[in-house]
């Protein structure tokens, strides 16, 4: 039975929740500018671009003003200091797997699949939240939004794993929660594996993924991968 012999997963909303502290860490910073907080669903369509696309939207909403003045704003970049004293405080308190995300992991890795983390968190917050959950050692290579000087959904995370383990694209698969997980797998020429929802109201089928797990029940998606490789 063949096989992916690489599977390059997203971190925040694909193997690991969370949204909830990234929440606390986004309305510490906002309180302390006596700014209104956002709610987890508003933070939740948020993510995904990195932390300053995150608080230009957010300030934006607090503030009343554009994304386009925020994002050249004296204001953000006083805030984007103050998150990240805040967000290395949050940072783990409020994460967690989820269901049977370990599990398909140590499954992967002793069918001899590589396995690899492509996030647009940043690295200081990426190795925090792997350690906490502790799956550091369950991938072979980490690539944060600071690792490169691109991020997604540029594909040039996807192609340093693919170089780093001489995988070529059609025997890769990349599993995301996200449009822009989607768009980076298609950059990379890779397969997708995808959670059911993206943003608001857009389902994931919309993206064309390789297979549609709900909410990254891995049980599933693991079965998924080997009739996928079948068919190939």
């Amino acid at each position: 039975m063949r096989k992916f012999d690489l599977v390059m997963f997203d971190l925040d909303g694909t193997l690991v929740e969370t949204a909830p502290e990234i929440m606390d860490a986004v309305n510490d910073t906002l309180a302390r500018f006596d700014l209104p907080p956002v709610s987890q669903q508003q933070v939740n369509d948020w993510i995904g671009h990195g932390t300053l696309s995150l608080l230009v939207d957010a300030v934006a909403f607090a503030t009343g003003r554009s994304v386009v003045e925020v994002r050249d704003s004296e204001l953000l970049r006083t805030m984007v200091g103050e998150y990240n004293v805040f967000y290395s405080r949050r940072c783990g308190t409020r994460s967690h797997l989820y269901p049977q995300v370990r599990e398909a992991l140590e499954f992967l890795r002793a069918q001899g699949t590589k396995l690899a983390v492509v996030t647009n968190k940043e690295g200081r917050y990426t190795r925090i939240v792997m350690e906490v959950q502790k799956i550091t050692d369950l991938f072979d290579v980490v690539i944060s939004g600071d690792t490169l000087a691109t991020k997604k959904p540029n594909p040039a995370g996807v192609a340093h794993c693919l170089a780093q383990f001489d995988v070529a694209p059609d025997r890769a698969l990349f599993v995301g929660d996200s449009s822009i997980d989607a768009a980076t797998a298609r950059a990379a020429g890779c397969r997708l594996a995808a959670t059911i929802w993206l943003q608001p109201g857009q389902p994931v089928a919309a993206c064309q993924p390789a297979t549609v797990s709900s909410r990254i029940v891995l049980s599933y998606l693991i079965d998924s991968f080997w009739r996928l490789s079948d068919k190939r």
